[in-house]
């Protein structure tokens, strides 16, 4: 006589529910739920997730980069519950209020800096990071067109970098996994290499790969005068690349070839902003200061969606007209939300009164004696680290140059052995990272270190 099935616990009927409903992003749905684990959540708890049966998962990738100080922070939840009760929407156009006055002051105020040029002097909102890339692009491209240089019309962006998945953020990304089906609709952009130290040859070091990779940027402008309005980057940090990431003298010298050629320089710091990479913003690093630079995902300690886009005086100049046709007519329905900006402003108090950064280098520092030891694993090919972020990238037998194939499917064998553990660590390929809030506790990257050597282990074991 057969048993009687084990009866379905709250999260296998959330599970069902899910799945009769709802298309998740990213996600080849045909994998749910054998192959890939759905985990409905229940509520969160500093860096925690608990689902409906109450299993803890340790929040190790900040729900893809977006949580700062924890699920559930009391201080950002109130400024949010205490907007809502003063003005939850109103449209930006014709229309202001406080909440979005008050956050792009104080934005502007701790923008990136550089001796001798005029400071980042406003802010455009926009509801996503993918929308503020946009908003740059059309920027860039129609601050030319009001000057009457038609010819510039072409973007320069790295090669394995990643900007969002709408049409024009996609036109400038170059992971194949997202664009090659919608080839057809993209705009032709000119792909720079990139300057990914691990593209480093052997005595090489992360510095003159960079300058390396500077050499062929000056060739693109020397190949197309006149035609490109602006280099869109990531500083430091190609996240969805894979996490690679590259010296700061990048930056530096992109900032010059694009002064010398008449171009802007857009950062995308929509991952990298506010903490992640050891200085509030990555440009710090560098000394330099973007044309346009685009901020999202931190910015409201991961409450709710909400992008800004900084930029000068002098681009803001070229709009105004007595034509609206040199208007820059772009909107959202929500741009410039006030419980969003409410959220922005509690992130901002956050970090002025808790002295986040240095708490942050502070876990930085646990991070890389943790991660340390992984390098002598027999599958790891690199083990890097920028302020919050670590990385792992596996190969077979730590040879970078004979990668697992995508058949072997590491990432995913080694994310649900993880996920087992209860941490949740969501690869990039082969790629492993620890991106955690920023109130992880020592106890807790203890427990990280462990479930990640312990998934590396069962993933590559067949390998």
């Amino acid at each position: 006589m057969l048993a009687d099935p084990a009866p379905l616990t709250l999260a296998d009927r959330w599970r069902q529910r899910d799945l009769a409903v709802l298309w998740h992003p990213c996600t080849q749905m045909r994998e749910h739920p054998d192959t890939l684990p759905l985990v409905p959540i229940a509520r969160g708890e500093g860096p925690w997730l608990i689902d409906h049966d109450g299993r803890r998962y340790l929040d190790a990738v900040s729900s893809w980069w977006t949580n700062l100080f924890g699920h559930a922070e009391p201080r950002i939840g109130a400024a949010i519950a205490h907007q809502a009760t003063q003005l939850e929407q109103v449209m930006l156009a014709g229309f202001s209020h406080e909440p979005a006055v008050a956050l792009a002051e104080r934005l502007l105020a701790i923008a990136p800096r550089q001796p001798g040029r005029d400071p980042l002097a406003k802010v455009f909102y926009a509801d996503n990071g993918s929308a503020g890339v946009e908003v740059a692009l059309k920027m860039a491209f129609h601050y030319f067109r009001n000057r009457g240089e038609m010819h510039r019309t072409r973007f320069v962006a790295l090669e394995n970098g990643y900007h969002g998945e709408t049409l024009g953020a996609l036109s400038v990304g170059d992971i194949p996994l997202y664009r090659r089906v919608y080839a057809p609709l993209l705009t032709e952009a000119l792909f720079a290499p990139s300057p990914d130290a691990y593209l480093a040859e052997p005595g090489q070091s992360g510095a003159q790969r960079a300058h390396e990779a500077a050499d062929r940027l000056a060739d693109l402008f020397d190949r197309h005068p006149g035609e490109i309005c602006a280099v869109i980057l990531e500083p430091r940090l190609q996240c969805a690349g894979g996490m690679r990431m590259h010296d700061p003298v990048y930056l530096q010298r992109a900032r010059a070839l694009c002064d010398a050629n008449g171009a802007f320089l857009i950062a995308d710091e929509i991952a990298t902003g506010f903490g992640r990479t050891g200085t509030l913003f990555a440009c710090e690093q560098a000394g330099v200061m973007p044309d346009l630079l685009c901020l999202s995902k931190g910015l409201t300690g991961g409450f709710l969606p909400l992008a800004a886009v900084l930029t000068t005086q002098a681009l803001y100049d070229a709009f105004l007209d007595d034509s609206r046709e040199r208007a820059f007519l772009h909107s959202h329905s929500y741009t410039g939300n006030p419980l969003a900006c409410a959220a922005a402003l509690a992130t901002l108090d956050i970090f002025a009164t808790d002295d986040v950064i240095a708490r942050n280098r502070s876990t930085a520092e646990v991070m890389r004696r943790l991660a340390a030891p992984f390098a002598d694993h027999p599958h790891m090919a690199d083990v890097r680290q920028a302020g919050m972020v670590v990385a792992f990238e596996l190969a077979r037998n730590g040879d970078r140059h004979t990668p697992f194939p995508a058949e072997a499917r590491i990432g995913l064998r080694a994310y649900t052995a993880a996920l087992k553990r209860g941490v949740v660590l969501r690869p990039l390929g082969n790629v492993l990272y620890w991106m955690p809030p920023y109130c992880v506790e020592d106890e807790h990257l203890d427990l990280l270190a462990q479930t990640t050597l312990a998934a590396i282990e069962d993933a590559t074991a067949c390998a």
